[in-house]
């Protein structure tokens, strides 16, 4: 099992993610470039530390790009791509755009057939890049407690990564669905603004996404 996990980021899905390592058992460190966010869940999460993007890249078995997706490029840079080299990085960035949404549908920076992973895993092709976790909401990205179990779609050019994060997503209380290739990614990353409608629209952010077979 990868033992240390190394979440960049000090917002609400950093450290839900990061509390949820730490439940499950691995060792988690958060990147941060303001380490003021993260002295009340240090208070609460004692076994955890913080550092630098770059030192906790370095440290870190397995990454977690828990940011804005339009910081996720600067991020990189600052965790330095020499520090993720051959590593598993989890993307559950969107390329959310600055502009309010319309009639409760998000506007991305991204096009249809190019997607945020996808220039992610361009601009720093060692590493080993997992979308997974950006069609959910925070509050339910850990053990989710609905009626089924909800469906988490990933993808990523490294197969034996999506195995790995597969079987995290399944300690997380997810049913993963491999989707194969990062282009799968230009799918994917639209199911955020689905997911949001219900709460733009009427405060309704309670649910989840299901794949149903026959």
């Amino acid at each position: 099992m990868t033992q240390k996990i190394g979440i960049l980021g000090s917002g609400g899905v950093a450290q839900t993610l990061a509390a949820g390592f730490l439940k499950h058992g691995y060792g988690v460190q958060l990147g941060t470039r303001s380490p003021e966010k993260l002295k009340e869940f240090q208070m609460n999460h004692p076994q955890s530390s913080i550092g630098s993007f770059a030192d906790v890249a370095a440290w870190a078995d397995l990454v977690v790009l828990a940011v804005k997706g339009s910081a996720a490029l600067a991020a990189l840079d600052l965790a330095g791509k020499q520090n993720l080299s051959g590593k598993i990085v989890i993307d559950p960035t969107n390329p959310i755009a600055d502009s309010a949404p319309e009639n409760g549908v998000l506007k991305f920076f991204s096009t249809i057939n190019r997607s945020l992973m996808e220039d992610l895993q361009a601009a720093c092709p060692e590493a080993k890049f997992v979308k997974a976790w950006s069609m959910i909401g925070g509050p339910h990205m850990v053990n989710p407690d609905f009626p089924s179990q909800p469906t988490m779609f990933l993808c990523g050019n490294d197969a034996e990564a999506r195995k790995t994060v597969s079987s995290i997503l399944e300690k997380f209380g997810f049913d993963p669905e491999d989707m194969g290739m990062a282009e799968a990614a230009r799918a994917i990353e639209p199911l955020c603004m689905l997911w949001c409608i219900p709460g733009l629209t009427g405060n309704s952010w309670n649910h989840a996404i299901k794949l149903i077979r026959k």
